[in-house]
């Protein structure tokens, strides 16, 4: 299948995306104008201790409208590795550091709109080392037996497709 992008324009850069509008020409010669969200990655982690308890975080989603309960998350900065941002976001967000990060899986959030592309970490040998957290946020930090995390993802208790999906990817490592 051949596409071919004919024009991009940022019509919209915030804190975090930006927003294209790309003319693209389709395999059968139409042309259509897509609306691209433009965003650096994130990171998704899954962090268990040693009690095979895993470590989320509560928070308010004014674009959902309510507090969800999710795994801890982040977006890369700019020129920041992977690794970096997986163990920085760790620290800032419940407080603990890993000695072990290991990469379980990765995809795009939502391909047909956005370029984000979340990386999937498993997080283990938990121990104290905070780093302040992000001033926009107010986060509460949740544990949940590994067991009981995977019934409520099977049950429908998370409303958050990348905390649903990471733990679909880390669930034979728990």
């Amino acid at each position: 299948m051949d596409f071919e992008e004919l024009n991009s324009v940022t019509i919209y850069r915030g804190q975090v995306f930006a927003v294209r509008q790309e003319q693209v020409r389709l395999p059968n010669g139409r042309t259509v104008q897509l609306d691209i969200v433009a965003h650096p990655g994130a990171v998704v982690l899954v962090p268990v201790d040693e009690e095979n308890t895993l470590w989320f975080v509560k928070q308010y989603r004014h674009a959902a409208g309510k507090v969800m309960l999710e795994l801890p998350a982040g977006t890369i900065e700019p020129g920041e590795d992977l690794d970096v941002c997986a163990h920085r976001e760790l620290r800032e967000e419940i407080g603990m550091a890993a000695e072990s990060m290991q990469k379980i899986g990765e995809f795009y959030i939502a391909p047909g709109y956005s370029t984000e592309f979340l990386t999937i970490y498993l997080a283990t040998h938990l121990h104290p080392d905070p780093l302040p957290g992000d001033e926009d946020e107010f986060i509460q930090v949740e544990r949940i037996p590994a067991a009981q995390a995977l019934v409520m993802a099977e049950s429908g208790q998370f409303r958050d497709a990348k905390t649903l999906a990471a733990l679909i990817l880390a669930r034979h490592y728990l």
